[in-house]
């Protein structure tokens, strides 16, 4: 039996959401003793060392649940995805308890706090220009503005930091846009999709699961943000083609001129998700990899077992 008391503890906030519970599951079999800070009693997953029920808003009360901690995941906070969601939430919830969480960490001597970002601190839905860590940062939603204020609120705190920044994450329990595309994927016809060529950067769970390891294991101090991004972009078309081939199906594309397929969705009501998952997005993680990492999941190989 290894002696878990000599691995280290790590604090995670958002333990119950997509990417939590898949930390939950996989960083201990890395070596970590995970403790996770709850809002409810109620919610105490099975998967970690010890559970501590607090509130970010209030963060000067998690004195127990950073003490001895090595690190810290902070993963909780208002999803881009969610509507309706005033600017002001978005500032509290996602930049102001980032930050009261670091200070936080920084009082309890915690040595590292890895913030889970979003490739949307640094630019909008769809990009020109691949993405890397160099160029300015130009969120164009309130979602965006309120990761990178919070990168840049770490930045001036003494505490060692790194900022993950992923570009959109696929997996088991995923949500949103790629699980509209699960959905395009098992319909039973042919699909107008096959003359989208525009390419977009994907992030498996599993690879973002290595990604942190990889920074929590870093000699530091890191005190940056970092890209997060499978080795290949994929178009939209290859990406239902991976998913079918997950389910032994043909790929059943056919093309159609962009503009005509462009209003075909706007009419359908889903003139936001084209632009989101049929414009460039790609995302340049070398940074990353130049760290160690090494992502195991190819993006076709993923998505093809995420339907089976």
């Amino acid at each position: 039996m290894p002696d878990t008391t000599k691995q280290p503890i790590i604090a995670l906030t958002g333990a119950t959401g997509f990417i939590g519970q898949h930390l939950l599951r996989e960083l201990p079999k890395r070596g970590y003793r995970l403790r996770v800070l709850l809002r409810r009693p109620s919610a105490v997953p099975l998967d970690c060392a010890s559970a501590v029920v607090g509130d970010l808003a209030r963060p000067q009360n998690m004195s127990e649940a950073l003490a001895d901690a090595d690190a810290v995941i902070h993963s909780a906070g208002i999803a881009h995805a969610m509507s309706g969601v005033p600017e002001d939430d978005y500032r509290a919830f996602n930049t102001e308890s980032t930050i009261a969480l670091a200070r936080a960490a920084q009082r309890a001597g915690v040595r590292r706090l890895v913030f889970l970002s979003s490739i949307r601190a640094q630019c909008g839905p769809t990009a020109d220009r691949i993405q890397t860590e160099d160029l300015e940062p130009q969120p164009t939603d309130p979602y965006g503005r309120s990761k990178l204020a919070a990168e840049q609120g770490l930045a001036e705190l003494g505490l060692d930091w790194v900022a993950l920044r992923p570009v959109v994450v696929y997996g088991p329990g995923v949500k949103g846009n790629i699980a509209s595309l699960l959905r395009l994927a098992r319909l039973p016809y042919p699909l107008p999709l096959g003359g989208l060529k525009a390419r977009r950067s994907l992030l498996s769970v599993d690879n973002l699961a290595a990604a942190i390891d990889c920074v929590l294991a870093a000699s530091g101090p890191l005190r940056r943000p970092l890209i997060v991004a499978d080795p290949e972009p994929l178009a939209l078309a290859e990406m239902i083609v991976a998913m079918r081939n997950g389910l032994g199906r043909r790929p059943g594309l056919f093309p159609m001129p962009e503009a005509l397929l462009q209003a075909i969705c706007g009419a359908a009501g889903h003139a936001d998700l084209y632009r989101r998952v049929a414009g460039p997005l790609v995302a340049d993680a070398s940074a990353l990899r130049g760290l160690g990492w090494v992502p195991t999941v190819a993006t076709q190989a993923g998505l093809a077992a995420l339907m089976r």
